[in-house]
């Protein structure tokens, strides 16, 4: 008897200086990340480093493997080439126009809906279906609406007197690319005002009401009380919609496929021309890195900007 007890507290003491105990931080902590890092490792560390491979072979979908080793040939490829010039420069002003309308829609839509009036939850409701019906499904309708006969847009404009021919909205690249820019905003606006509008609410209505007995009015609160107090769920919401801008390749393909003769292109429907449709993997894939270096210029500016607000 006293040997098994003799025993059980040699196993206690040694369990208690183990290591892989899971109460130690050491221990808990690797364990509790390394399915993340797994899920990351395997579903975005792969397809990049394959990817970087990608762009400098000559691999495309007639030949078999993973292509022979060109180095920087498929960048200079592109460099050359005119539509992707275009892409690039689509690429910009999309991101660019759409950020600035959905901010400043956003920013309209987050004080109408942070009124308490009557119906303002069915409101809120109804203004988030843009953001959560499927993309395909809106660019269909979309598209029918841009429809240069049975278009509802031409036929209210000439209801309006503000149009008196039917233009060609997807048919003529400046007016095609108004309309990717139009169809983008009215999907995303929604989710930059429930951005803002969560941080509004997070606000104690005492401040607010104090700033306005000193004299502030509803600008000035905005300027000086509320945005700086939800700066950093502004700064987290304006990157995520910059990224999902600079990425998104569905509504350009959708309404106009990169039409007409390849002027709507953006750098992620470019690149999906390029390395599936075309088949050119090895250009593809150069293609879709290019956007690397905007989006790291793009997180590295608002990062930085959140650090010296000391956020």
């Amino acid at each position: 008897m006293a040997e098994t007890v003799s025993a059980l507290g040699v196993r206690r003491r040694a369990s208690r200086s183990s290591p892989l105990r899971l109460d130690r931080q050491s221990v808990l902590g690797p364990v509790l990340v390394a399915p993340a890092i797994l899920f990351i490792a395997v579903l975005v560390g792969y397809p990049f480093v394959l990817a970087i491979y990608l762009s400098v072979s000559d691999a495309d979908v007639a030949t078999s493997g993973l292509g022979r080793f060109v180095g920087l040939q498929n960048f200079v490829a592109l460099f050359e080439a005119d539509v992707f010039w275009t892409a690039l420069r689509n690429t910009l002003l999309f991101t660019a126009v759409s950020w600035l309308f959905k901010g400043l829609l956003g920013t309209i839509l987050a004080f109408l809906l942070n009124e308490n009036l009557r119906f303002t939850r069915v409101f809120r409701f109804v203004i988030l279906l843009p953001w959560t019906i499927p993309i395909a499904l809106s660019s269909i309708t979309w598209k029918w609406m841009f429809d240069t006969q049975y278009s509802i847009v031409n036929w209210i404009g000439r209801a309006l007197g503000l149009i008196h021919e039917n233009p060609n909205w997807l048919g003529e690249p400046t007016l095609a690319m108004i309309s990717i820019i139009a169809v983008n905003v009215w999907r995303g606006f929604p989710f930059s005002a429930v951005i803002l509008l969560a941080g509004m609410t997070s606000i104690p209505q005492e401040i607010l009401d104090a700033a306005h007995v000193d004299g502030a009015g509803p600008v000035t609160r905005f300027r000086k009380v509320v945005v700086p107090m939800i700066a950093p769920i502004l700064f987290v919401g304006t990157l995520y919609d910059l990224v999902f801008s600079l990425t998104d390749m569905t509504v350009v393909y959708l309404l106009t496929l990169g039409g007409p003769a390849n002027t709507t292109h953006v750098l992620a429907s470019f690149a999906y021309l390029v390395g599936i449709q075309s088949g050119a993997l090895g250009r593809g894939a150069a293609t879709a890195l290019l956007l690397l270096p905007i989006l790291a210029v793009v997180v590295f500016v608002t990062l930085r900007t959140l650090r010296r607000r000391d956020i």
